[in-house]
């Protein structure tokens, strides 16, 4: 079967689902439909926005359909309708009933960002930075009804830098998951997919990153207070609270230093260093509300900060 013979329906909704949208088109593939999540408020206005996933679509003149849910026959009407022959899903924000399952005759393929067993949930990326693992990669899986627990067709491994944030992470787990599922739609046909069942030990979950997480625990040793900087970054952006400043940090990295957690140990251009419960951090890029992040240097001309000041401690 040729690319444009197989009808694939796509399932998405943030950047990372875009990428691979993107390359699915490329590739020939038709996509006669989109599903993704209704438009949501953002921006300084709190206007509705569409998904990149729509935008895309949208511009590529696609059909576009953003049920609520899945659940009942109604709502699953249009994807019914087109008949795909499979259903890609990445990064759409649904749980997928038994009976979407079902629908194509090819079955359901998810683009899911980690090394499967590990890091099933919805924020396998900050989670995988904020453990300290030194790899991560990309997992295509043919869907069942557990999260993430299907039978794995493809994988494939990139390494944890230790400088990688989420966002950096993200923007190279999304190349990678959109090259392999245009390799994937391809073999599907054939049948020379293998489906492995993931194995039942190292399953972790990553839960969904809740802004309080953000604020930074000074008493942790300094290593795990850098990777919550890097695993925070861009979204939601790690947070310490200075004279009752919420300041967002965006760089950290453990120095040498001892104090009471929360002290800081020297501010200066190369930056303010704070102790930790093990160590310290020097912070090198921070943001104040209603400014921009900027280098330590510039911070402090504008937010002087001394030696012996403490954070304030973390809200519990």
């Amino acid at each position: 079967m040729t690319a444009a013979a197989l009808k694939v329906a796509f399932a998405g909704t943030p950047e990372f689902a875009a990428a691979a949208l993107e390359a699915i088109l490329a590739a020939g593939f038709e996509v006669p439909l989109v599903l993704t999540q209704p438009d949501r408020p953002a921006g300084r206005g709190m206007k509705l926005s569409p998904s990149p996933v729509k935008q895309l679509a949208l511009a590529r003149g696609i059909a576009v359909d953003q049920p609520p849910s899945l659940r009942g026959e109604e709502q699953r009407a249009t994807l019914a309708a087109y008949a795909p022959d499979v259903l890609v899903v990445a990064a759409y924000g649904l749980i997928l009933p038994r009976a979407v399952l079902d629908l194509p005759r090819l079955g359901c393929l998810n683009i899911h960002a980690s090394l499967l067993p590990r890091w099933r949930g919805a924020a396998p990326i900050h989670r995988a930075i904020e453990a300290g693992d030194t790899e991560t990669g990309i997992t295509i899986m043919q869907m069942d009804e557990g999260l993430d627990t299907g039978p794995m067709l493809m994988k494939r491994a990139v390494p944890i830098g230790p400088a990688d944030t989420t966002g950096t992470l993200h923007d190279r787990l999304a190349a990678l998951g959109a090259q392999m599922i245009v390799e994937a739609l391809r073999r599907l046909p054939s049948g020379e997919l293998v489906a492995t069942p993931q194995p039942a030990e190292g399953a972790t979950y990553a839960g969904k990153i809740g802004k309080a997480e953000a604020a930074i625990d000074w008493q942790r040793d300094a290593s795990a207070v850098a990777r919550a900087v890097r695993a925070f970054n861009p979204f939601p952006g790690a947070v310490a609270s200075l004279r009752q400043v919420p300041l967002k940090i965006w760089f950290a990295e453990p120095v040498a230093g001892c104090a009471e957690p929360g002290t800081v140990l020297t501010a200066d251009a190369d930056g303010i260093v704070v102790a930790c419960g093990t160590q310290a951090v020097r912070l090198a890029q921070l943001q104040k509300p209603g400014s921009r992040r900027l280098a330590a240097g510039e911070f402090l001309r504008g937010f002087p900060v001394s030696a012996g000041e403490r954070f304030d401690a973390a809200a519990r």
